[in-house]
């Protein structure tokens, strides 16, 4: 792991002794218990974004704020010092953040990957040439979030096509500002997701699609809702709250698209017909060990993690 990533952990391990910012009453049932839920702008975390608009963390005796964080780093930090209450990591940088020393719990699961997703994946630049795996080698490509689950799902796709990824060049760039970068030429391809995805091609900056999902494995969560193990073990009934919370709005998500992407465009400011476009990931509330191991296992390939973690570790007791 290069020095940059060490040196961001250490910090994080070092705002976990800051004093905590916000307290919440034990029990939802008798009151609404206070928490502020930080997630980043993707349509993969519409359940949050529905839960508060249809009112369902409250039916659930949670006064909950969500907020949006443009930049992942930011929301570890937030979580350590007890600005925010739960928050939405990349599977691998919650792995990354437990095997750095910190103490970080999954409270609830999120979008989960299927091999015949075909919403996010690798967008080679029209006129690049690009047409096989193959032909990435020794590119450049950006994606949203050096050492996060897309840029750890492009090396594993390209390894298991048959490509050294160590002679790949990725950059970090914004989801929104991706396809930007893609059309004015300064990589030869971009990781995203929809709808980023399909403005992309639509603008004619991109061109050959690879849908990388269909080499992985099945059922990898890609991120997952995290709470300090010491705030969620000392609340119980409002991460259970939480978890319910997130199942209902799911619920609504797959039955409901229209009135959920409404829910999704009052947080993430859209053209209508990007809007319109916008599709979910299969979700779900629930995430288990065995799905988290399959993160630990791609990560040990790629020498990203220093310690042995235990993926039943990884939840409050």
């Amino acid at each position: 792991m290069s020095d940059r990533k060490s040196v961001g952990w250490t910090a994080l391990f070092a705002a976990l002794a800051m004093t905590w910012t916000a307290s919440l009453t034990p029990s939802p049932a008798t009151a609404q218990a206070k928490l502020v839920v930080a997630v980043a702008p993707a349509p993969e975390m519409v359940a949050a974004f529905i839960a508060r608009e249809q009112g369902l963390f409250k039916k659930n005796g949670l006064d909950a704020e969500v907020r949006v964080i443009q930049g992942g780093a930011a929301i570890p930090v937030a979580l350590a010092s007890g600005g925010i209450q739960i928050g939405v990591f990349g599977t691998p940088n919650l792995l990354q953040a437990n095997d750095s020393g910190l103490d970080f719990v999954v409270v609830a699961g999120g979008a989960v990957a299927s091999k015949t997703d075909e919403n996010y994946g690798i967008v080679a630049k029209a006129g690049s040439g690009i047409e096989t795996p193959k032909d990435l080698a020794g590119k450049k490509i950006a994606l949203p979030g050096l050492e996060g689950f897309f840029h750890v799902l492009a090396r594993e796709w390209l390894t298991k096509s048959g490509v050294d990824y160590t002679t790949v060049t990725f950059i970090e760039g914004n989801f929104p500002a991706l396809g930007d970068i893609l059309k004015a030429g300064t990589v030869d391809a971009i990781v995203t997701t929809q709808p980023f995805l399909g403005r992309a091609i639509s603008s004619g900056a991109g061109a050959k699609v690879f849908h990388i999902a269909h080499e992985l494995p099945d059922g990898l969560p890609p991120f997952v809702y995290v709470a300090t193990r010491k705030w969620a073990e000392a609340n119980p009934a409002v991460v259970k709250a939480f978890k319910q919370s997130i199942a209902e709005a799911i619920t609504v998500a797959e039955t409901n698209v229209e009135a959920s992407r409404a829910d999704y465009g009052k947080y993430v400011k859209l053209p209508p017909e990007a809007l319109a476009t916008v599709q979910w990931n299969k979700m779900s509330a629930d995430v288990r060990p065995d799905q988290i191991q399959l993160w630990i296992e791609m990560m040990q390939r790629q020498k990203m993690l220093k310690t042995q973690i235990d993926a039943a570790s990884l939840f409050p007791k």
